[in-house]
């Protein structure tokens, strides 16, 4: 059986020289390189959407592929990916770049030059590795073999336009219907999760941010599970301390909490960090939360254009979400749509907050009453964007999952609907 090898290079001479020396390789099955991390993410995770047979058995890092640095691209793929081989090739044979390649998940390195007889001896060794992991997936192990699951976040147009109330229930919604769902609170200088669902816990992100090798049990160890099921990933009770997750710590993290749960929904807050941007740029689905009066809409048009010049996230890419709407309002979805350049979703939250008060001034957020108008639609928003499990009758159907009225799925798990 042939060995499917995808080269990663970012130079096209270099892509062609790799490409060329691969196809001279005994029972070896080269496929067109991708040029930047993004698109091999990108590729593999649309393989892996078929199946795990689909994947290449070896993927080929060059030192120099970008955007994302060679050595987090290798940790994001062995994650996502586990039944994929990686090979880096670099012109560094030192020993610390070797151990660090090992550590991120790399299989073998090649230097550079490229030989001939280093190139074919690695490859044959990660081929059969990867042969060998996919035989035991084959088997039933306990291992994620997926894409990794659904990363969304929730960023504010400005501060109070109902950001966390958002992230909470669509995590909620999803973890109800039956997914694995983890919550994580990257507003890291004011998150108010803890606060909305009545939680004490001494453990934060802040706990993962100087870890290189996120294990399951060092992040479970770093996640609050909560009495819905959820698992929690708080802000650091120290507001300045938010400072120490950095950018890479953050893609770490996702990448972590992305091959252990099904669901991930992240709460970025309405001020843009590091950690918060390498959410949003890793992100599946990424909503921005708006209100319907001028000041929030300008303030939501404000921060796509700034996305856009820090090439973190495009409008066209971006979902708003209209908190708060009525239809006196002057300011309707289709304008908001005009303005920012965004999708708007289809479901838009009433401006009904008496049905959230008394839960939000008591902590207890995930006990919002099934008939509120506000949970049903942020219920209907979560079926909207796919993160809900559809009922067993709308499976047998062909439907797509019912987001209306909390959705009968949801109700049968937990009476109080969180």
């Amino acid at each position: 059986m042939p060995t499917r090898i995808l080269p990663a290079v970012g130079d096209a001479d270099a892509a062609r020289s790799v490409t060329t020396l691969l196809s001279q390789l005994p029972d070896a099955e080269p496929v067109a390189p991708v040029t930047d991390s993004t698109q091999l993410v990108d590729t593999l995770a649309r393989l892996a959407a078929d199946s795990v047979d689909e994947l290449p058995e070896v993927v080929v890092v060059h030192e120099r592929i970008g955007p994302v640095p060679a050595l987090e691209l290798i940790r994001e793929v062995a994650l996502r990916f586990p039944a994929v081989g990686v090979i880096l090739v670099t012109s560094d044979a030192s020993p610390g770049l070797f151990q660090a390649a090992m550590d991120s998940g790399a299989r073998g390195l090649v230097t550079l030059p490229l030989g001939y007889e280093e190139l074919a001896s690695r490859v044959q060794a990660v081929s059969q590795w990867s042969v060998g992991v996919r035989r035991h997936l084959g088997h039933g192990g306990d291992v994620f073999t997926g894409a990794g699951g659904t990363v969304v976040t929730v960023s504010g147009a400005k501060g109070g336009v109902g950001t966390t109330v958002t992230a909470i229930q669509l995590a909620l919604a999803a973890q109800a219907s039956g997914r694995a769902t983890a919550l994580v609170d990257l507003d890291l200088q004011a998150g108010d999760i803890a606060s909305y669902l009545d939680v004490q816990f001494r453990r934060s992100v802040v706990d993962l941010a100087a870890i290189t090798d996120i294990s399951p049990r060092v992040l479970a160890d770093a996640v609050f599970r909560h009495d819905t099921g959820l698992a929690l990933l708080l802000a650091p009770g120290e507001g300045e301390r938010g400072e120490e997750v950095t950018d890479r710590a953050a893609r770490q993290v996702v990448s972590a909490l992305r091959s252990r749960y099904e669901t991930v929904v992240i709460d970025c807050g309405a001020q843009l960090t590091g950690a918060g941007a390498a959410a949003v740029e890793m992100a599946d689905t990424a909503l921005l939360v708006t209100t319907p009066d001028v000041v929030a809409v300008r303030g939501a048009k404000r921060v796509m254009r700034m996305w856009d010049r820090l090439q973190i996230r495009k409008a066209e890419e971006t979902t708003v979400v209209v908190n708060r709407h009525t239809r006196a309002t002057e300011i309707q979805p289709a304008l908001i749509r005009k303005i920012t350049g965004t999708a708007v979703a289809a479901t838009t939250v009433p401006a009904h907050f008496k049905e959230l008060q008394a839960a939000v001034d008591a902590g207890r957020l995930h006990e919002l009453d099934n008939r509120g108008t506000v949970k049903q639609a942020l219920w209907a928003l979560a079926g909207e964007l796919g993160l809900v499990k559809p009922a067993a009758a709308d499976r047998r159907a062909g439907g797509r999952p019912r987001g209306d009225r909390g959705s009968v799925s949801f109700r049968r798990r937990r009476d109080s609907g969180g």
